[in-house]
């Protein structure tokens, strides 16, 4: 596994190796019992200050992902994977199709992240409770 660090993105490189990490995982692309690069191998191909992996791999340490191993490297303890989310899956084959129609529809990279987000932050974001259905007020309605 290579890890990308996008410098611009305002994201701290470690929490980037994190979220790559994890998407690894959620795809099988890493399994239980593989071996994550060392931070001299991530230093080499990302640039990136051996300390900041290690950072990165101590918060997956602390997530139950992986585990040290003195001498021998960071070892993938769980897998993040999903059925619902392997290549031969109709959530992924029906994904692949609207990315297809975006594309021919003229959207580029950015428009697709930008739609998708905006759907998901609609979709997977908590309902709000209104003040009529219980919910919380504001200080002047309870005067």
């Amino acid at each position: 596994m290579e890890f990308r660090i996008d410098r611009r993105s305002g994201v701290a490189a470690y929490q980037q190796i994190v979220l790559q990490t994890k998407q690894a995982l959620r795809l099988s692309v890493l399994l239980p019992g593989d071996r994550l690069p060392t931070a001299k191998e991530v230093a080499e191909t990302s640039a990136v200050n051996p300390n900041t992996t290690l950072k990165a791999y101590r918060e997956l340490e602390r997530e139950g992902l992986v585990e040290p191993r003195p001498g021998l490297g960071t070892f993938v303890l769980r897998s993040l994977a999903r059925p619902e989310t392997g290549a031969d899956s109709p959530l992924r084959a029906g994904l692949e199709e609207w990315m297809d129609q975006a594309h021919a529809a003229g959207l580029d990279r950015e428009d697709v992240a930008a739609l998708v987000t905006a759907v998901m932050e609609r979709r997977f974001s908590p309902p709000t409770v209104t003040a009529e259905q219980g919910g919380p007020r504001n200080s002047e309605a309870q005067k």
